[in-house]
């Protein structure tokens, strides 16, 4: 783990399913992740993925890179452009900075629309830092 490293790019397919289930699992039950009708009728093109499935999404970018005894600290995300079935998410990662067993990665999620997500993940990695 260094400042700079840059983590390999993870294309996520955006299917109905996905969104759909990631509403579910989240118990967030607002028509515009699961009802195509009634998202148009908000103005929206298509059902669209909630914040706590791209959460979780990058939470698994960043702990399937550092492997399987990271442990997420914190997660600060602000999403932009929706992410709507038929589209590509590709998240990309930067350790920004290191101190010891703990980083802090910058991700960016994008899609055809532009930046779905950015933030910060911070990390710890046992033993990664000795």
């Amino acid at each position: 783990m260094r400042a700079g490293e840059r983590l390999p790019p993870l294309e996520i397919p955006v299917t109905r399913t996905l969104i759909v289930a990631g509403a579910l699992a989240s118990r967030d039950y607002q028509d515009v992740h699961h009802d195509p009708e009634l998202a148009r009728q908000k103005g929206a093109p298509d059902v669209f993925m909630n914040i706590l499935t791209t959460n979780g999404l990058v939470g698994r970018y960043v702990t399937d890179h550092f492997g399987p005894t990271a442990v997420l600290r914190g997660v600060a995300i602000r999403l932009g452009a929706p992410n709507h079935p038929g589209d590509t998410m590709v998240l990309t990662g930067r350790v920004e900075e290191v101190d010891g067993d703990t980083a802090v990665v910058r991700v960016v999620g994008s899609n055809g629309l532009g930046d779905h997500v950015t933030g910060t993940v911070t990390v710890t990695v046992p033993g990664a830092g000795s």
